[in-house]
């Protein structure tokens, strides 16, 4: 092995990153197929389901979308009336945003079949498989402080 070579196949986060993108890509296709939702659209509306009112940046933080997708996100699924803007009192720049009752339906919808989606993907792992992925992924974001 040539040390002034880097094995992209064998380097680690470039395998997460695939990983990541490949799981990330199969789920698309559920929440796609449901409800048309591209991918920043359903980190939007998962995030202000599970958090109730959030701010663009709050939501991009959340989400690690840069603020142009969140603002696209946001058009769409206010476009839809799934989501409501309501300016905040002490600075008119911030917006309270949250989902309408439709865009809580339409989330309350995608719940079971995230679950299961989750389920089924760590089906394939052993108990021991998961544990070690489960330790490993939470080892490597407290050293990068993402926990």
């Amino acid at each position: 092995m040539d040390p002034d070579i880097l094995e992209l196949e064998s380097f680690l986060p470039y395998r997460l990153y695939r990983l990541a993108d490949a799981v990330s890509s199969e789920f698309s296709k559920i929440y796609r197929d449901r409800h048309g939702l591209t991918r920043p659209e359903w980190r939007t509306l998962s995030g202000l389901g599970q958090r109730g009112t959030m701010t663009a940046t709050e939501l991009g933080e959340q989400s690690a979308m840069h603020k142009t997708k969140v603002s696209r996100a946001v058009a769409e699924l206010e476009r839809r009336r799934w989501l409501t803007r309501r300016p905040d009192e002490n600075d008119r720049r911030v917006e309270h945003l949250a989902l309408t009752k439709a865009g809580l339906a339409a989330y309350r919808e995608m719940v079971p079949l995230a679950k299961a989606f989750e389920r089924e993907l760590l089906a394939k792992l052993s108990v021991s498989e998961r544990d070690a992925i489960a330790s490993g992924l939470a080892a490597l974001e407290t050293s990068l402080g993402k926990s």
